[in-house]
This record gives C-alpha cells, sequence and structure tokens, in this order.
C-alpha cells in the first residue's frame, strides 16, 4: 500500500506498480513544482525483514548523480582560478594516466573532456585492464575512470579532500545536512532504507542479498555519494537556477555533447557532470541518475529548475531506464 498524497494519482500508480512488477523492494519520490508545497510518495518496503516502510527523511545512495557535485566543485576551483578547464592532466597528476592506460595521450586529455566523457579513457573496472575507447575529444564514453581522475584533480588542485570541497562548495552553503561522500568504512546514516542487490562485487548476476554495510569508496567521485530526497531537490534547484556557479561556468557545464552510437541513455545530450534527456512524450528534462549496488536514484527536473522529481529504489534488479521513463512521464507527461 502507498503511502502518499490522494493527489497526483499517475505517478502514484507508477510507484505502485513498480513494487508490485518487482523492480526493487521500495520506492520513494518527491515533486516539487514552482511554490506549490512539496509532494511526497512511497511505495513497498524499507527493510524486507521487518516489512519497514520506506519514508520520508531517508539517506541512500546516489550513485552516478554525485558526478553533479564534482562537476560543480571543478568548475567552482575554475571560476576561482585554481585550475584551468583546457590544461593538461598532466598538470595536476603527471604520469598517473599513462600508468593505468599506457598508450594513452594525457598530454591531451583535459579536465573538461573528463566532465563530458570525451577523454577517450575506457569505463574500467577496479582490477580488470581495459583498451582505451578512444582518441581524446573524439566522441562519448561513459566512464568512471573519468570522474575519480577528476576528484584526484581537485584535491590536488584545491589541498584538501574531495569530501571536504563537496562540503565546503555545495552540501553546506544550500544547508544539506543528508549529503556527504562517505570515507572507506563509513556507512548509511540514519534513518535510512535497507539496500538491496542482486548483483556481486563484480556485476554478476546473484541471489538478492543485502549490501547495506557494504564498503562503496570505490565508486568515490564516479558514485560514491549519499544524500535524501529534500537535499537533492535542494541541490538539483540551486544547479539549474545558476545559484551554484558564476555565468561563464554556468554556461560550460549546460553545454553538452552528443551520446549517440555509444549504448547510454536515449535521448541524452551530456554536459559537465549533467545531462539533458528527451523522453518519449516529447518533454526534455535535465539532472541525472544514479545506479550503484543496492540503489537506483533519479533526479531531473526542467531547465529553470522550477519543476523537479527525486526518486530512489531500494534495489539494483529493475529496469533502470525504464523505470526513470515510467516515473518522469506520469509526473511531466
Amino acid at each position: 500500500m502507498s503511502m502518499i498524497h490522494a493527489d497526483r494519482p499517475r505517478l502514484r500508480q507508477v510507484l505502485d506498480r513498480l513494487v508490485a512488477g518487482d523492480r526493487g523492494p521500495g520506492v520513494v519520490a518527491e515533486v516539487r513544482d514552482g511554490d506549490d508545497p512539496p509532494w511526497f510518495g512511497a511505495a513497498g518496503v524499507a527493510d524486507l525483514e521487518t516489512g519497514r516502510p520506506r519514508g520520508p527523511g531517508e539517506h541512500f545512495r546516489i550513485g552516478s548523480f554525485t558526478k553533479a557535485f564534482v562537476g560543480t566543485v571543478v568548475l567552482g576551483l575554475a571560476a576561482d582560478g585554481d585550475l584551468a578547464m583546457d590544461a593538461p592532466v598532466t598538470t595536476w597528476l603527471p604520469g598517473v594516466v599513462e600508468e593505468y592506460f599506457p598508450g594513452a595521450d594525457a598530454a591531451r586529455i583535459t579536465p573538461r573532456l573528463l566532465l563530458n566523457h570525451t577523454s577517450g579513457l575506457p569505463d574500467a573496472i577496479p582490477g580488470q585492464e581495459t583498451p582505451p575507447a578512444g582518441e581524446p575529444g573524439e566522441r562519448f564514453v561513459y566512464s568512471k575512470v573519468n570522474y575519480n581522475l577528476a576528484g584526484m584533480i581537485v584535491e590536488a588542485a584545491s589541498g584538501s579532500t574531495l569530501a571536504e570541497q563537496i562540503d565546503r562548495r555545495v552540501a553546506a552553503p544550500l544547508g544539506l545536512t543528508g549529503t556527504y561522500l562517505p570515507a572507506a568504512g563509513e556507512g548509511l546514516r540514519d534513518p535510512h532504507a535497507r539496500h538491496y542487490s542482486g548483483q556481486d562485487e563484480t556485476g554478476q548476476e546473484t541471489v538478492r542479498h543485502d549490501v547495506t554495510d557494504a564498503d562503496l569508496s570505490w565508486a568515490w567521485a564516479a558514485g560514491g555519494m549519499v544524500s535524501t530526497t529534500a537535499d537533492l531537490h535542494r541541490f538539483l534547484a540551486a544547479l539549474l537556477g545558476g545559484r551554484l556557479l558564476p555565468p561563464a561556468q554556468q554556461k560550460e557545464m549546460f553545454t553538452t555533447v552528443p551520446t549517440e552510437g555509444a549504448g547510454w541513455v536515449p535521448g541524452a545530450r551530456y554536459g559537465l557532470g549533467v545531462y539533458s534527456q528527451r523522453f518519449p512524450s516529447g518533454v526534455t528534462l535535465w539532472g541525472g541518475g544514479g545506479y550503484i549496488q543496492g540503489s537506483m536514484t533519479y533526479a531531473m527536473g526542467d531547465r529553470q529548475g522550477s519543476h523537479a522529481l527525486v526518486a530512489n529504489v531500494n534495489g539494483d534488479w529493475g529496469d533502470f531506464l525504464g523505470t526513470c521513463t515510467d516515473l518522469f512521464q506520469a509526473e511531466f507527461g
């Protein structure tokens, strides 16, 4: 049974259908639209053992939506003159790219190319060696490597940790008290839903199990952050509304590259940590999503940030793109 207001019947039906269709143990969704009061809805459970329902204020892993925070930090450092978006990564990380990817031309890879996934580096998984994906600037290839390198550049350019920069430049100014980049071994803060996975650590299908206490710090700048629906709404509104970056860097963040042919999100164009997505109904929204072991997160809104939906599923075996489409078409038509 849904814990939900009487309005937004289409979205309510989608939430119920997601749980009934076994796309996850539970789902929460929060909508903010102009000056209307926030709307919150939930279906399913936060804990499979106790049957505790999902509810507001829960902390959850946001996966790749971490990239929007990292992109904001990098552009903030650029605005302050602490780094140059088109300087080679060797300025801050001499020898690092070449060590892990022999043959890669690090002198032609820049922070901008890392953030828009056109660096030519592959989407490598820790412990696995993969060949370079292409030449710098040639084409879009979504890659965790890009953002973990960007996180390393942040630390080299700022002299502080990425977690401290996210807090100083984003979380603290916006009052995002439930948003943080966990350190190794640091768990989810209370309250939180249990996180369940149908995959093992290598991404292979396995018996569904509880991964709430798993150490996912390896995802780091590419997908390691934790947040809440309310915090993500506040961040998204500030980011889309131009309240986090000066105009020049704001323009850079929302300058996109095509993603066709990459086998990625249909109808998407990628900026510097955020992307636009054109849905089958014809509406185009901005923001991002996040898929990580035990959690699927969605955070997108109109270009002005006045109307947005944030949702989370506390399981990873559902159809990520299908769930995204169902949720946002129910709200935005």
